[in-house]
């Protein structure tokens, strides 16, 4: 079992950066990926960012150039810097991690307990 735990988030004005971490437990069985995805109230899930072992990433179109996303291997870490922060990226920030393992290389997720971001003045 893997935990995945977030950090980072808070309170900001609009037109302010945040950067977010996201730390998992040990080291992931490779492939894997690791990303955030958001939710908003009333609003579903949506990807944010994802980054894969390989250095692959992944950006949900409508943030590419404001969110960047990052991975420290070392430290099972990733992170997302947002920059330019807008009342809708409000929302609550989960971070995910998969991996392949087993004699069938079945796929694991786990996601963490999401902190907020609240963009407002």
């Amino acid at each position: 079992q893997v935990q995945v735990v977030e950090s980072g988030g808070g309170l900001v004005q609009p037109g302010g950066s945040l950067k977010l971490s996201c730390a998992a437990s040990r080291r992931l069985f490779s492939p894997n990926t690791m990303g955030w995805y958001r939710q908003a109230p009333g609003k579903q899930r949506e990807l944010v960012a994802t980054i894969n072992s390989g250095g692959t990433t992944n950006y949900a179109d409508s943030l590419k150039g404001r969110f960047t996303i990052s991975a420290d291997n070392a430290k099972n870490t990733v992170y997302l810097q947002m920059n330019s922060l807008q009342p809708e990226d409000t929302a609550v920030y989960y971070c995910k991690a998969d991996e392949y393992r087993g004699l069938g290389r079945k796929r694991y997720d786990y996601w963490g307990q999401g902190t907020q971001v609240t963009v407002s003045s």
